[in-house]
């Protein structure tokens, strides 16, 4: 065995020293990791009414923003920019998960990018609960349109939200309108709930359908079909084609069923394939043709002033909710009764109405009658 020499280590294991370690990230692209300031409302406008995409892109980042001090800017950039906004045709475009919506959604926004029009995409997506941002990334799922200089995709988080629909899609919706884009697509996570929200801010509800209508004619939501405007079987092509051709059959049967709209229209169901493009300039011409139908009687412009007044309620509740549940009187009030309501020591009736009256209690008086 042999003996161990002085002065060394007795350790099995030695490190040397080595190179001194470096941070995580390149210095030359770690200036791109920390948040540049938000610029000011007139810098946003005045690059909107450029028509700059990146001054849009971070427009609407301010306008998604919760801090309080970037609301008031965000409020005063929407001012600005309504008066410029309402010039565009708003299409909801919906389905179920696997409809082939973003592929449809490329095809279609080519096809009328190419007769001149500038198109904005606003695509609900699902919001990760770890970064609170959006999960699916549009931009990587339709590459060929992101690349049109015609084209502005924004890929929103739901925020959790119900049915998935993005807080502030609307008020985008204003500032893809300032900024020169003259048709605005809203696409939905999917069937749900999200539906009513995207039905209330568009012109036209575009539903995709897949072929093979038996089982998923019987999962559809009754009141998605009566929302929709025009119904679309997609992925109309090679050995679907005969399937789809049936779903398209008995959709056309089952919205016989369905009392007449209000707008006097009667929503067609079109075939389609997003990956050959048949089909999709006269889904596009019907769209055209709605358009003129509701404008020639009315129903375009009075469909608006109902949508913005729905709005305009809409974000009173938001409002109230929001000044309710940060009040510090609320927040300390909250978590005793939560817990009361948990037990079954108190009603979830009573402890709300309490709740409520701390409120009140806090803004010094009763609400105006």
């Amino acid at each position: 065995m042999s003996k161990q020499r002085p002065g060394t280590d007795t350790a099995a294991i030695q490190v040397s020293k080595g190179v001194a370690p470096q941070g995580q990230f390149n210095p030359a692209i770690e200036r791109f990791f920390h948040r540049r300031p938000m610029p000011s409302a007139d810098i946003l406008e005045k690059g909107i009414q450029r028509g700059d995409r990146v001054m849009l892109g971070r427009a609407i980042t301010l306008i998604e923003s919760r801090l309080p001090q970037q609301q008031a800017t965000a409020q005063e950039l929407i001012g600005r920019c309504i008066p410029r906004s309402g010039n565009a045709l708003r299409i909801g475009i919906s389905g179920s998960p696997g409809v082939g919506k973003s592929t449809f959604i490329e095809a279609f926004g080519k096809a009328i990018v190419g007769e001149g029009h500038r198109v904005a995409v606003l695509a609900i997506d699902p919001t990760s609960q770890l970064s609170k941002g959006s999960i699916l990334g549009d931009k990587t799922r339709m590459q060929g349109l992101a690349t049109l200089d015609q084209v502005f995709i924004r890929p929103s988080p739901s925020g959790g939200s119900i049915g998935g629909v993005a807080r502030k899609t609307r008020e985008a919706i204003v500032l893809c309108e300032a900024a020169g884009f003259d048709v605005i697509i809203v696409e939905t996570v999917g069937v749900g709930q999200s539906e009513t929200a995207v039905h209330s801010m568009v012109d036209f509800f575009l539903l995709l359908l897949l072929p093979g209508a038996g089982d998923e004619l019987q999962g559809i939501k009754r009141g998605i079909v009566e929302m929709a405007d025009g119904l679309a079987v997609n992925k109309a092509d090679g050995d679907n084609l005969q399937r789809a051709h049936i779903a398209m059959t008995e959709y056309t049967a089952a919205l016989h069923l369905f009392p007449p709209k209000s707008s006097g229209w009667y929503p067609p169901v079109q075939l389609c394939s997003a990956v050959s493009g048949d089909g999709i300039p006269q889904i596009w011409q019907r769209i055209l043709d709605y358009v003129a139908h509701t404008r020639k009687n009315g129903f375009f412009e009075e469909k608006r002033r109902v949508q913005s007044r729905y709005w305009m309620h809409e974000t009173i509740t938001e409002l109230l909710h929001n000044t309710f549940f940060s009040h510090p009187s609320v927040q300390s009030a909250l978590g005793p009764l939560e817990t009361q309501v948990q037990n079954g020591t108190l009603s979830p009736f009573h402890a709300a109405e309490g709740l409520l009256k701390v409120f009140l209690k806090s803004m010094d008086g009763t609400p105006q009658r």
